[in-house]
């Protein structure tokens, strides 16, 4: 068996990696012409850490990460909502992991070309097209450098190929648009002094004014700071035209509503105003698809199920897809006269029920709706949060994300 994934992206790479392990061909085609450490960082939650785990990745990946160890809320006057250990602090097998995007799919990609040959990945290929029958898929990239056509042939097209898939719209040309919350992100990484104990995310503010901040691991670090990775949202009415995370702004776009955001273990506006670079994206996703598979191809991670960044839960999901698309095309590969178009289905079965929850859970602000509540309830603050909000409620928002994305502690086990 075959398999062709358009996409080297985290997904993309983590699916050759387990196919890989399973004993299945694959090779990769990417668009871009070199893979370079782009963007800002990420957590990986428990359950992508712990497939992270199965591929023998997780020590180094915890070599390049923070292990983060609490997630705490904050209205926009600095007063704790809800607060709750994260990783192994919370009984988890596992840690979870906040890591620069970059340097994750760049040490993905080096375990590729280690385990697969330095060959498998095809940078600079654009997908255009592809034909199927009942043996299998060609699939049709241009060489970006040439504009020559190579024609591919396998059993199965995986697109993995992102939030812009060309895989995505060769079946869905149309009525496919992105859906804009009415709210930008600002992200970017400051250097500055460790805050709590120097492991904790934090999030403050509301739906229409928020931030988000954890600290990542910055090689470039200067001594005695630390590298934060932090994320401003506003809402703002009107959608940008770029949907490019590099696309660079000046924090006076953004800055305004924040400036009395100074609380007396983090001064948030100084944060701002020492990030070197600051990516502007606009919080869209896409609605959910009714199949995502085609006879011999399918569709994974943001090519898929592209949601908002709410909950650190992108990249977990895409890795989710990978251990469960490579798992049934192990079974396949094991069962003589098995046909992969029903195992794709059964794949695609799996995996769009939970997901198609995770998209219209985050448009509701997932675990964040803590936040919103107590705002709706006490927009110029509180005495004390069981004052509007109680426990139960708030615990109640916190583990029924974490059962509807895959990451309750009492489910996840090692495997």
């Amino acid at each position: 068996m075959k398999v062709i994934i358009a996409g080297a992206g985290i997904g993309g790479l983590t699916l050759a990696l387990m196919l890989h392990q399973r004993g299945i061909e694959c090779e990769l085609y990417e668009s871009v012409p070199e893979l370079k450490p782009l963007g800002v960082g990420i957590n990986l939650l428990p359950h992508a850490a712990n497939e992270m785990d199965q591929l023998g990745l997780l020590d180094t990946l915890a070599g390049n990460a923070v292990q983060t160890s609490a997630l705490h809320y904050y209205n926009k006057f600095g007063q704790s909502i809800w607060q709750e250990p994260r990783g192994m602090a919370a009984g988890y097998p596992v840690p979870q992991l906040s890591i620069h995007r970059g340097r994750l799919q760049m040490l993905l990609a080096q375990a590729v070309e280690e385990r697969l040959g330095a060959g498998c990945i095809h940078t600079g290929m654009t997908f255009t097209e592809l034909t199927q029958d009942d043996q299998g898929v060609t699939a049709t990239f241009i060489e970006r450098q040439t504009g020559e056509h190579h024609n591919v042939r396998g059993d199965i097209l995986v697109g993995a190929d992102g939030i812009h898939s060309a895989v995505r719209k060769f079946f869905y040309p149309a009525n496919d648009e992105f859906q804009f919350s009415g709210r930008i992100l600002w992200r970017a990484v400051s250097y500055t002094q460790p805050f709590l104990d120097g492991r904790t995310m934090f999030m403050a503010g509301y739906q229409d004014e928020k931030f988000v901040a954890y600290p990542i691991l910055d090689p470039n670090t200067p001594e005695g700071l630390c590298a934060v990775n932090w994320i401003a949202e506003l809402t703002v009415g009107e959608q940008p035209s770029s949907t490019d995370w590099n696309r660079k702004v000046d924090q006076s776009v953004f800055r305004g509503p924040f400036q009395s955001w100074k609380w007396d273990w983090i001064d948030i506006p100084a944060l701002i105003d020492q990030a070197a670079a600051v990516y502007e994206f606009p919080l869209v996703d896409k609605n959910p698809l009714p199949r995502w598979s085609f006879q011999r191809t399918t569709l994974m991670g943001d090519a898929a199920h592209p949601l908002y960044p709410i909950g650190s839960n992108g990249s977990a999901q895409a890795i989710l897809d990978a251990r469960c698309l490579a798992d049934h095309l192990r079974n396949a590969h094991d069962r003589p006269g098995a046909r992969l178009e029903h195992v794709l289905k059964e794949y695609e079965a799996d995996r769009l029920p939970p997901t198609t929850g995770i998209i219209l859970r985050n448009r509701l602000n997932g675990p964040e709706q803590v936040m919103q509540m107590a705002h709706e309830r006490a927009p110029n603050g509180f005495n004390h949060i069981h004052d509007v909000v109680s426990y139960e409620e708030l615990e109640a928002v916190s583990l029924r994300y974490k059962r509807l994305a895959g990451f309750d502690p009492k489910a996840l086990k090692r495997s």
